[in-house]
């Protein structure tokens, strides 16, 4: 007899397909394929580092909306560490300042980084978006959204061990933020995964969770697509009205 479609899957097949997402990942991104094959022009690669500025400095923002809506102590306790990773500490400045460093390494002074002065319209929603979805959902639900880390050691991978032969000219200090998130996505996922794993429980809820990372997966995605407008395909926001 085959499986009732109301069944729950176990957690092993319910981590598969989870898994099984990473096809949507940015990495496939035509973007994505073209800067990890050395095919992209500086400006281009200052254009994404400029823009997924914007998403470095909304992480703790969005883990802290996370954190606000989740009664459990212990939770907290454990969840405030993306927090620090991100935003730093005394003599550790974290992933923003790693950010910075990358901003620096390829180019662009810190103080266009930090005024955003290069983020597209669409990128802003996009990651808008995500934030708002974080505070909205309970804790549980938002939590997992995150899973797209599941798919990251792999992207920042081909960044060190693709980037510096395709991309001379980038300061080797900037990749100092792809090493860091190497060791701090795995730690990331499997604590976000457990969380998933545990919480979702009817097949119902369980198809619910597909639709959550898919949505993190469709905000990634349509960040690439704005930039691919305005970097590869050189028309940016109203590049067709004449100032």
């Amino acid at each position: 007899m085959s499986p009732n479609k109301n069944t729950p899957w176990s957690k092993q097949e319910f981590e598969k397909k989870l898994r099984e997402k990473e096809k949507y990942y940015h990495i496939n991104h035509e973007f994505h394929l073209l800067m990890n094959s050395g095919k992209l022009d500086k400006p281009a690669i200052q254009g994404w580092v400029a823009n997924r500025f914007y998403y470095q400095v909304i992480i703790p923002v969005k883990d802290a909306a996370i954190m606000a809506n989740c009664p459990d102590r212990d939770v907290r306790r454990h969840w405030i560490q993306r927090i620090i990773d991100h935003d730093g500490t005394q003599g550790d400045e974290g992933g923003i300042e790693a950010w910075l460093l990358l901003g620096e390494a390829v180019g662009l002074p810190r103080e266009e980084l930090l005024s955003h002065k290069h983020l597209l319209p669409g990128v802003k929603f996009a990651i808008d978006a995500y934030v708002n979805f974080a505070r909205q959902q309970p804790w549980e639900i938002a939590a997992s959204s995150s899973l797209t880390e599941l798919f990251a050691p792999t992207i920042h991978q081909k960044r060190l061990d693709n980037w510096p032969e395709y991309y001379p000219w980038i300061d080797e200090r900037g990749y100092h933020y792809f090493r860091k998130r190497l060791t701090e996505a795995r730690r990331d996922v499997k604590y976000g995964l457990d969380i998933t794993l545990n919480y979702y429980k009817t097949r119902e809820q369980q198809e619910r969770m597909l639709e959550v990372l898919q949505f993190k997966l469709d905000i990634l995605w349509t960040m690439l697509d704005c930039m691919w407008m305005a970097y590869v395909e050189n028309k940016p926001p109203y590049h067709n009205i004449a100032s």
